[in-house]
């Protein structure tokens, strides 16, 4: 297979197996790209994207728009803070707008769940879910598993457990089917409050007690808890939760084994995990951040190169 079975990268569900194979092969190559003196390859010089992007970001917003410039892609960004949705613009107005001025390509941030499923009814361009809510976030998925690859061989057959705030974590359903897709074992780990009633459905173990979790693991991918999505209170205070669900070097150090340690950011450094963690020799997360580039990287030239020109 040497392309996408899709259109769009809308979530993690929507892909094969063999789709995320090409996508971590392609992200090889564009991984050496990147660590040149050159950073640069001329792939994209036709091709021109929009980053829409209705919620805040840093980390994500950052890396898409590296990716797109590694490769001599035009970059358009847009923040709705500034835009017309303001004022009251349609999802679909502004899009076409934007498209109107010959894009072909988008990717998109929503607060909104299926934001870019509706738009790509819609619209002609390729679209790129870079996270809609709390339902998907499909290149931090990819890149999460591509590290895991990375370090420890092959992510088919690892155990890996995710800690935290699995209710509002787009980053947890996309990592859930990613995993699931290559083979790997799934554990959710955290207050029962936090751990949504479908979860039992789709085939993970849920546990929460975090020294059983860690000591099942070959990797734990700690998850922030989202304040900004909750209405009300999830659990006592945050003191009590990193009792609980925080690890801690100590923590670390007393496992049976050692485990690898990864955070999708942003960290809240002193809450799910502590500094000595987070910069220690079990953590990737560094790693993720870099390999988050060479993953968008394929991804948008994988589509791209299915875009009619």
């Amino acid at each position: 297979m040497s392309e996408l079975s899709v259109n769009h990268l809308l979530g993690i569900k929507y892909l094969k197996k063999q789709d995320i194979q090409l996508i971590f092969e392609t992200a090889d190559h564009f991984k050496e790209v990147i660590n040149r003196p050159i950073k640069k390859v001329p792939s994209l010089r036709d091709i021109t994207i929009a980053n829409l992007f209705f919620e805040n970001s840093t980390r994500t917003k950052l890396s898409f728009e590296l990716a797109e410039k590694r490769l001599s892609a035009d970059v358009i960004n847009f923040s709705s803070a500034q835009s017309s949705v303001k004022k009251g613009e349609t999802l679909i107005d502004t899009v076409n707008n934007i498209l109107s001025m010959k894009v072909d390509m988008v990717v998109m941030r929503h607060p909104n769940p299926g934001a870019g499923v509706f738009l790509s009814k819609h619209i002609d361009a390729s679209i790129i879910n870079a996270g809609d809510g709390a339902h998907e976030h499909p290149t931090q998925a990819l890149l999460d598993s591509y590290s895991i690859r990375e370090k420890l061989g092959e992510v088919a057959g690892k155990k890996v457990v995710i800690v935290g705030d699995i209710l509002h974590s787009r980053v947890a359903l996309s990592n859930i089917f990613a995993l699931q897709l290559q083979g790997a074992e799934v554990m959710i780990c955290g207050p029962k409050t936090l751990i949504p009633k479908y979860i039992g459905g789709i085939g993970v173990k849920v546990e929460t007690d975090l020294r059983k979790a860690l000591n099942w693991c070959d990797v734990a991918n700690m998850l922030r808890v989202q304040n900004e999505r909750m209405d009300i209170n999830y659990f006592p205070s945050t003191r009590e939760y990193t009792q609980q669900f925080g690890v801690n070097k100590e923590l670390l150090d007393s496992l049976d084994k050692e485990i690898t340690i990864m955070h999708p950011g942003p960290i809240n450094r002193g809450v799910e995990i502590t500094s000595d963690v987070a910069d220690s020799k079990q953590s990737i997360i560094l790693d993720q951040v870099q390999n988050g580039v060479a993953i968008r990287m394929a991804a948008i030239y994988l589509l791209a190169s299915k875009i009619k020109q």
